[in-house]
């Protein structure tokens, strides 16, 4: 479809989402399309094969035409995907908003006059805070890390969850960091975030000593063998996948004992919420995560306040005496 091309390329060109990004989106206006296709009347039916020269279309969503459907047919939708008891709510609102997303681009655009989908809301979720590692934890874990090896992939892996919990940087961030990406001897990180945004974050000395000696052990092994100049290499010589930097962190977080989630981004909310806990200003945060809107991040708030009220029931001689009387 015409215009459902031209605004996966606006997201991709203009809006600077990853392809992952916009490849979801597209996956979800496609399932809406083909739902209004064979669940309401409204839209073209297939053409008769029996009809001289009529164009058949290989894919089913050429033939939807936006400007037919109605509210009721995206609530139709959501009562369709709410049927299914596996779904998540939350997958559910994401799939919503992309095809909400869709629609005010074809307003903006003037392919249609009316937004139908202006009334309507994502559903209810509930609110979960955000899994993290606990410092006594992370603080054996990072020390452990910083043993040097000559083995190139045990350097790497370390250096891997050391620069997540040290920078809180997201996993696609991780992957693309470039060496050149790097200032002042390794202490300061230029990131591309979401929508290409650029932020600087501050690394810590005991970390840029490690990516030094990182690089050093590439050179010395003559791992990187070509021009490429990605941070995270396999063994030989090639950017890193997504799903390799997932494994490693699952698989060193799990020999540590975290239980429960153990990916990049429990690493990310451990940053965080270690440096509230801390007492660094919440905008400071904001600003080192690439958080566009200070709500994404005042979510660690939560955590902050829940250690803050088991120290206090741990401490408080009031609190420790209602405990004993229970």
């Amino acid at each position: 479809m015409r215009e459902l091309e031209a605004f996966l390329n606006y997201l991709a060109a203009e809006k600077r989402y990853s392809a992952l990004t916009v490849r979801a989106y597209g996956d979800d206006i496609r399932q809406f399309m083909r739902f209004c296709l064979s669940e309401t009347s409204r839209q073209p039916s297939d053409p008769d094969d029996s009809s001289e020269g009529a164009p058949l279309a290989e894919d089913p969503v050429e033939r939807f035409d936006p400007t037919l459907v109605e509210t009721n047919d995206l609530r139709a939708w959501i009562m369709n995907l709410t049927g299914d008891e596996h779904r998540r709510a939350t997958t559910v609102n994401r799939k919503i908003s992309s095809v909400k997303a869709f629609y005010r681009y074809l307003r903006a655009k003037g392919v249609i006059q009316d937004d139908p989908f202006l009334l309507v809301s994502t559903l209810r979720t509930p609110k979960r805070l955000p899994s993290f590692v606990e410092q006594s934890r992370m603080k054996r874990l990072t020390a452990s890390l910083m043993y040097p090896s000559e083995v190139f992939e045990t350097e790497r892996d370390a250096l891997v969850i050391l620069l997540f919990y040290a920078t809180g940087i997201r996993l696609a961030e991780l992957r693309d960091i470039r060496v050149d990406d790097f200032s002042d001897h390794f202490t300061r990180l230029k990131v591309r975030g979401k929508g290409d945004k650029e932020r600087v974050i501050p690394v810590i000395a005991p970390v840029a000593a490690k990516i030094a000696a990182y690089l050093q052990l590439i050179r010395e092994q003559n791992i990187c063998k070509s021009d490429i100049n990605f941070l995270f290499l396999t063994s030989e010589g090639k950017q890193i996948s997504r799903s390799e930097i997932y494994r490693i962190v699952h698989r060193i977080l799990r020999a540590a004992g975290v239980q429960g989630k153990s990916s990049p981004h429990v690493l990310r909310h451990t940053f965080a919420t270690h440096l509230l806990d801390a007492g660094v200003d919440i905008r400071a945060i904001q600003e080192l995560l690439g958080h566009s809107s200070l709500g994404a991040t005042q979510v660690y708030t939560h955590n902050s306040i829940e250690q803050l009220k088991r120290v206090y029931n741990q401490a408080h001689p009031r609190a420790k005496k209602s405990n004993e009387e229970e």
